[in-house]
Formats: C-alpha cells, structure tokens, sequence
C-alpha cells in the first residue's frame, strides 16, 4: 500500500507517517517518550519544561472538574509525539500543519476510545495551564489574549526531568485507561 509523505521512527522503533496516520501504529510508550523529551513553547520558557509534563498537569486539572474527562485531558496534545509542538501562531497561519495534527489526532482518539473533538471543558483546562505557565514559565511580559481569558485555579510548576515525566506520564494513563 502507498502511503502519503514519509515515514519516521519511533522511539520503539517503528514507522509511523505523519501525514497518513493508521491507529495500529500509534504506541503509547512512543507518545509519553516523545513528549517528555518536548520542549513546550518552542523552547522560549525560562528552563526546560515538557509537554508530557503539561499533559499530566491538565489531566489534574479535571480531577477538579470533570473526571470522566481526566484520559481525554491527558492525551489532548498526544500527537505532538509525532507532529512536534508547533507554536499556535505557526498553527493558525498554516492550516496544512494543523490538519496534519488533527488527522494524528483523530487516530490517537480511537485508538484509546476517547471523543473527538475534545470536550470544551478540555480546552479550558488546557487554556488554565497556558495561562499558569505564561506567568510562571516565561518572561511574562507580554499579554496573551488566548490565556487571559480563561479563569482557574493557580497551579504551581516545578518542572520535571524527562525522564520522571516520561514515568508519570505512563503511571496516569494506566490509572486512566482501564
């Protein structure tokens, strides 16, 4: 079979293509490797701070809010293990690269049974922790319309080593995933 665009390898080794995800190929010890080795922001925060560690913050989040929703919050950056985290402004002005997201996406969501798209409450969660990393993580000096908006609760950051994110990262899902 012809796949679309190229191939790349996995942490575990196998071939996965971005722009034609299948769901037999997406491995969750991939996805918590990747993102614990993935710099949130581009980079542009004061000290390392990954995006598995985010993920596990916001499925935080809705312990306080919507249980039910803790997988789903978990998993909602999920295919930036395959796709990198591409800045929003990038995402916004590039609708190919946010299609190819989704489309990873999309396959992450029935390959762990969640609801796609993600609930609202999902995103809120998600907008909370950009706003507390905003004013923890970065220089802070800019206002971030998308962040300043949402009300929440003040989370405090202290950023994980990639590795120690990589295993709460795993920990959370298998308590999630049952």
């Amino acid at each position: 079979m012809i796949r679309v665009g190229d191939w790349m390898e996995t942490y575990t080794g196998r071939k996965f293509w971005p722009l034609d995800p299948k769901v037999e190929e997406i491995c969750i010890e991939d996805i918590a490797h990747h993102l614990s080795l993935i710099c949130r922001f581009g980079g542009a925060c004061h000290t390392f701070y990954s995006v598995a560690q985010h993920s596990c913050l916001v499925a935080d989040l809705m312990a306080t809010a919507e249980t039910e929703h803790m997988l789903t919050a978990l998993l909602h950056d999920a295919a930036e293990a395959y796709t990198g985290d591409v800045i929003r402004p990038i995402k916004r002005s590039e609708p190919k690269i946010g299609a190819a997201e989704e489309a990873v996406m999309r396959e992450v969501a029935r390959k762990f049974g969640l609801t796609f798209p993600f609930p609202d409450v999902v995103k809120w969660a998600d907008n909370v922790m950009l706003k507390n990393e905003h004013r923890q993580l970065m220089a802070g000096v800019n206002e971030w319309p998308s962040c300043d908006q949402e009300e929440g609760p003040q989370v405090e950051i202290v950023p994980w080593t990639p590795t120690y994110a990589e295993s709460v990262f795993l920990r959370k899902f298998e308590e999630l995933h049952r």
